[in-house]
């Protein structure tokens, strides 16, 4: 009886502790909700946003758009049953909303009219429209547009006889970037600015030729031209980094090229008297991390000027102030998206951070905010323990946030807490921010197996964000380091390209610095360490595989392995040769060699295992296919995982993100 009394109070115990340690499972990612989108009304009264969800039945991301007061009352879906909604905005009047729909399986544009509770189809679109935007009046909508164009085949192929079954004929490509990785084989067509009456009736295209229009343009003030970034020089192919701001006239289709350097002129943003334009771009100097700089000329393009001179950081997302002194714009300052105001001398002002959450797999920056004329803004909100959720920072008041969608699913469920570190770089004192998840129930008493997961890029930044697969190798028992090692953004400049035509290198001393800080700190069982990263974390995972033996398991997740094939497969190569690299690989092939983990094959002892998605054309699965072999024909423990139905992005379908997560721990666990 005593026996029998004991065992019960040990399955109490054991209930108890579950009860306790409820952490993340791999099918709670279909319970991910998270805010994208958020658009202030023109009376600053409102704010229209999409909530993007997951089905478990099909697979896919929805997204709904939903209304809300500024204080957050009156929160509900704008428009019900449609779950591909998205790009909602605001007429001048504040009472219609325009938005792009897929319900009927392509893109289409409505209008949604909030007083009468109505909506409208505008036209009947035979292609998609996308980047739409109101005319100042209100009575006309600009978007772009794919425009069809047909080349004269220079073969001449014998027709088939009638009833014979021939296969498809050949396809003949002829263009510089022939796919592209999400869309595949990009069809003969190019971007193009259109306009509409917002009333209905017949689309208008406003230019024309083979070169494509940024989706990126505005309104002049008077509503008569739109001003559009785009390179239509003859070479275009070849510089996809050398873009000019023209104003086209709406009358007649009549372009007027306004800039002219060597680099990126973006984003025009005219101000709201109409005499200003701010825009975005620098100086192309080949440099693999260049930033983008605020500028400010005349509406004819005269006397342009680098309004951010000396502010290091890259500026995004700019938004005049209502009186014309200023502009909103957001950056990234180590790991941190903030939103700052710029007055025209270059003076700014942060006004808040924590500006994210819309990357679910892992903690990439992301996010965006829209600002009313008098400095009130709503932006998605995110912190480690969170996904984006709608906020609002109001003038002089603090931060507000207005949803909390996962309460129901965090409610129960605990999640790995969230360390920031810095620490100084073995190589040369470089100063690196971190950041340890540790698992739930933390005891720092016990002893912990170390996951080292590094991001892709490689510039980019991880930062102090929700992320999924983060907390997913959490709940499994492990302590999760994430970094931004040199050439990571948000440092600035001169960090960025400490990585310049040296790239994987010194950063791999960066990443084992960080793994030795984190063991200084007492929890981590030595012998317990892993490895895993995608992209350029997957070159730098196979980088450190080839040369150390610390860590007893690696997953290298879409991979670059050789840079020679690398820049002749991937699906931008007029970049990829231009800016990465000093030659084309076969004019520096020493140089490419050097820095490609294939080189370093030889010396791989740990079990690494390969993967990549079937459909991935920015690092080609071939890449991961040469490693493959190579760990093959040396006998070390390897695996290849060919992720189905996806692209680079792995984590666009769910399933794909629980496969992901899924085959990596499986893989770690064959090696306790």
């Amino acid at each position: 009886m005593h026996r029998i009394s004991i065992l019960f109070c040990l399955l109490l115990t054991s209930f108890s502790i579950l009860a306790q340690t409820e952490v993340l499972q791999p099918m709670d990612v279909f319970d991910l909700r998270y805010v994208g989108d958020p658009q202030i009304s023109p009376q600053g009264d409102k704010i229209v946003y999409i909530l993007n969800s997951k089905d478990v039945m099909s697979d896919r991301n929805q997204s709904e758009i939903w209304l809300t007061n500024i204080d957050g009352s009156s929160n509900f879906p704008l428009i019900t049953g449609d779950k591909t909604a998205s790009s909602p905005r605001w007429a001048p009047d504040g009472n219609r909303v325009a938005y792009i729909s897929r319900r009927s399986g392509r893109a289409q544009l409505y209008i949604y009219w909030l007083d009468a509770k109505n909506e409208v189809q505008v036209y009947n679109f035979t292609s998609s429209p996308s980047s739409i935007k109101w005319s100042p009046n209100g009575d006309q909508i600009a978007f772009t547009m794919r425009v069809p164009y047909k080349k004269e085949s220079w073969v001449q192929l014998p027709a088939k006889p009638k009833g014979a079954k021939w296969t498809a004929p050949p396809v003949l490509i002829d263009k510089l970037k022939f796919r592209a990785d999400g869309a595949g084989f990009l069809p003969d067509q190019y971007n193009h600015l259109f306009v509409i009456d917002a009333n209905g009736g017949q689309p208008r295209q406003l230019t024309k030729g083979n070169f494509n229009v940024s989706g990126n343009f505005d309104w002049s003030a008077d509503g008569k031209s739109i001003y559009i970034s785009a390179n239509h020089r003859e070479d275009w192919e070849y510089a996809p980094n050398n873009t000019e701001l023209h104003k086209v006239a709406l009358a007649d289709g009549k372009i007027t090229t306004l800039t002219d350097r060597l680099g990126p002129d973006t984003s025009p943003r005219v101000s709201p008297d109409g005499s200003k334009i701010a825009y975005l771009g620098y100086d192309d100097q080949y440099l693999g991390y260049q930033i983008n700089g605020l500028y400010l000329m005349n509406a004819d393009g005269s006397d342009m000027t680098l309004v951010s001179e000396g502010f290091d950081r890259a500026v995004s997302n700019i938004q005049w102030a209502g009186d014309g002194k200023g502009l909103y714009f957001q950056f990234d300052t180590e790991g941190n998206t903030k939103v700052a105001y710029m007055d025209l001398s270059g003076q700014f002002t942060v006004l808040t951070g924590d500006v994210g959450g819309m990357s679910i797999g892992r903690p990439y920056a992301g996010g965006t905010f829209t600002a009313t004329k008098n400095g009130d803004m709503a932006f998605t909100h995110s912190t480690p323990d969170h996904p984006a959720d709608l906020a609002v920072k109001m003038k002089s008041k603090p931060v507000q946030r207005l949803t909390n969608l996962n309460a129901g699913l965090f409610g129960h469920k605990q999640l790995g807490e969230v360390e920031e570190i810095w620490y100084e770089s073995s190589y040369d004192d470089q100063k690196i921010q971190g950041w340890i998840c540790k698992p739930p129930n933390f005891d720092p008493n016990k002893k912990y197996p170390l996951l080292l997961e590094i991001h892709g890029g490689p510039f980019a930044n991880y930062g102090d964000r929700f992320s999924m697969e983060v907390q997913m190798y959490a709940a499994a028992g492990y302590v999760v380091l994430y970094t931004n090692p040199r050439g990571s953004s948000s440092y600035g400049k001169d960090f960025g390209n400490l990585i310049h035509h040296n790239y994987p290198n010194q950063d791999y001393d960066d990443l084992i610095t960080g793994v030795d800080e984190v063991i200084k700190k007492g929890y981590i069982d030595e012998e317990r360490l892993y490895v895993t990263g995608g992209s350029g974390g997957g070159v730098l995972t196979a980088w450190i595989v080839g040369k150390t033996d610390r860590f007893r398991a690696a997953v290298v997740a879409k991979p670059v392995i050789n840079w020679y094939s690398f820049v002749l497969h991937a699906d931008n190569p007029a970049f990829f040769s231009k800016y990465w690299f000093p030659d084309y690989p076969w004019e520096a092939t020493e140089h490419y060699m050097k820095r490609s983990p294939i080189s370093l094959v030889g010396n791989v002892s740990t079990p690494t295992m390969l993967l990549t998605g079937e459909q991935d054309y920015r690092t080609p699965i071939s890449e991961t296919e040469q490693y493959y072999a190579a760990l093959k024909l040396r006998k070390v423990e390897t695996a290849l995982v060919r992720i189905q139905d996806s692209g680079h992005g792995i984590a666009n379908k769910p399933s794909n993100l629980i496969n992901k997560v899924s085959y990596i721990l499986a893989w770690f666990e064959r090696y306790p």
